[in-house]
């Protein structure tokens, strides 16, 4: 199993089927999900069939989700890094969207923005990407604060799944003026 990412508390590495009752725990809050349109999931099957989405990202666009694993006690923390978006949204296509899920025992303990951060600096570094997208629900205050706190601009507000969105844009220059 690789590991991408490496931080003082982090390990982001490609998901594995091990991660089943981890993505059971985390998919299947529905206080995690509050603020995107997904149902929450129910069973360990369930989350076998995410994994092996994610893991089939890996394949067609090289890049997916990573677990986030919690470097002292090696346990599943939920998931982070990019997805390859393909289709449109917000009249943009084949981007890079960066994303985050905790279980809520690891919210607001700044691992979310220990991971982007991360992430940020692996997507420029090593992905060798321009530019950066992110989106998150008006309404989801703490995502919203990781990502602008991570160096994230936002752009404008959307309407996506019928819901009011920011959208996120941060590009190569302004994270090598920041940093």
């Amino acid at each position: 199993m690789k590991i991408f990412i490496e931080t003082e508390r982090l390990l982001l590495r490609e998901l594995t089927p091990d991660d089943t009752e981890g993505i059971l725990r985390l998919d299947g809050d529905p206080a995690v999900l509050k603020y995107v349109a997904q149902k929450p999931i129910d069973d360990l099957n369930q989350a076998r069939e995410m994994i092996a989405f994610i893991r089939q990202q890996y394949v067609d666009n090289g890049i997916g989700r990573w677990a986030i694993i919690d470097k002292k006690t090696n346990d599943f923390m939920g998931w982070g890094g990019f997805k390859l978006i393909t289709t449109l949204t917000n009249n943009k296509s084949n981007y890079y969207d960066l994303g985050y899920r905790l279980i809520q025992s690891y919210w607001g303990k700044g691992y979310a923005t220990e991971c982007t951060l991360a992430c940020i600096d692996y997507g420029f570094n090593n992905l060798l990407l321009n530019e950066i997208y992110a989106m998150a629900d008006v309404e989801n205050t703490a995502s919203v604060h990781v990502l602008e706190k991570s160096g994230l601009k936002k752009i404008e507000k959307f309407i996506y799944e019928a819901e009011s969105h920011y959208w996120f844009k941060l590009t190569k220059m302004e994270w090598l003026n920041k940093y």
